[in-house]
C-alpha cells in the first residue's frame, strides 16, 4: 500500500480528530444553552440558532440529541463561562471564550498558549472595552430600509445595518438578540441566515505581517486545540 496509503490514513485520522473536537465543543455548548434556557428550540431562540449552526457544520444528530437529553437530566456537569483577554503579536487584541468545569485548569491551559508563543495574557477588562459585543445577522436581501423600519417598530436598538451584493447585515446589541431575531423572522418569513450569532467585534484592527503572522497562527491553533475553548476573537488584520 506504500506511502500514499499512509498519507491518506494520517489525513483521515487528523480529520477524525478535528471532527471529534468540533463535536465536543458543540455538545458542551448545546448542553449549557439548553440547561439554562430549556431544551425546546421553539422556546429558546439561542438554542435554535445554535442547532442550526451545528447542522451546517455537519454535527451528527445523535451528538445533538445526546446533549439535549443530558440537559434535561438532574445530574450532569456544571459548565461556567470563562473569558480571558490578552495581546498577540504586534499588540493585536485577543479574547478567548471558554466553557469549563474547572476554571483553574482552563486558565492554566490558556496562559500556557500565550506564554509559549511569547504573547501576553492580561487581567479581566484588559481589551474588552475595545470590542463591541454584538448580535449579527446576515441574510439575502437588498431593501435595508424596510428591514431597519421593521426592527425599529419592534423597538430593537440597531447598531448598524449594511446592504452589499444582495446580502443584508444587521448589527444589534448582544442583549437584544432574541428581540431582533423574532422581528426578522416575522418580517422575512422562512429565511436561512448565513450568520446568526453573537460575537465580539473589534472597534479597530491591528495589521500584522511577516513572522508575526506565523506566531499568531500558532497561538490560534494552540487555543483551538483546547477542549474548553469555544471561540477566539481578535483584532488582527493579516
Amino acid at each position: 500500500m506504500g506511502r500514499a496509503y499512509q498519507n491518506r490514513k494520517e489525513s483521515m485520522a487528523k480529520t477524525s480528530d478535528q471532527n471529534s473536537k468540533l463535536y465536543s465543543k458543540y455538545s458542551r455548548e448545546i448542553y449549557t444553552v439548553a440547561k439554562s434556557g430549556g431544551a425546546d428550540p421553539n422556546g429558546n431562540l439561542s438554542l435554535r440558532s445554535l442547532l442550526d449552526r451545528a447542522k451546517k457544520d455537519q454535527v451528527p444528530s445523535h451528538v445533538i440529541q445526546k446533549a439535549l437529553a443530558k440537559s434535561e437530566g438532574a445530574d450532569g456537569e456544571d459548565y461556567a463561562v470563562a473569558r480571558y483577554e490578552g495581546f498577540g503579536p504586534a499588540n493585536c487584541m485577543v479574547i478567548v471564550d471558554c466553557l469549563t468545569d474547572n476554571p483553574n485548569r482552563t486558565f492554566g491551559d490558556v496562559r500556557t498558549c500565550f506564554n509559549k508563543t511569547k504573547c501576553k495574557i492580561g487581567s479581566q477588562g484588559t481589551v474588552m472595552h475595545m470590542f463591541d459585543h454584538l448580535a449579527i445577522f446576515v441574510f439575502p436581501g437588498d431593501d435595508e430600509e424596510a428591514i431597519l423600519e421593521a426592527l425599529m417598530m419592534a423597538d430593537v436598538d440597531v447598531t448598524d445595518i449594511e446592504s452589499d451584493a444582495g446580502k443584508i447585515t444587521v448589527f444589534a446589541p448582544h442583549n437584544e438578540y432574541n428581540k431582533a431575531k423574532v422581528a426578522l423572522n416575522e418580517t422575512l418569513g422562512e429565511v436561512e441566515f448565513e450568520v446568526d450569532e453573537i460575537q465580539f467585534v473589534p472597534q479597530n484592527t491591528s495589521p500584522i505581517s511577516g513572522d508575526d503572522v506565523e506566531t499568531f497562527n500558532k497561538l490560534l491553533d494552540m487555543l483551538n486545540e483546547l477542549e474548553d475553548v469555544q471561540n477566539v476573537y481578535h483584532s488582527a488584520e493579516f
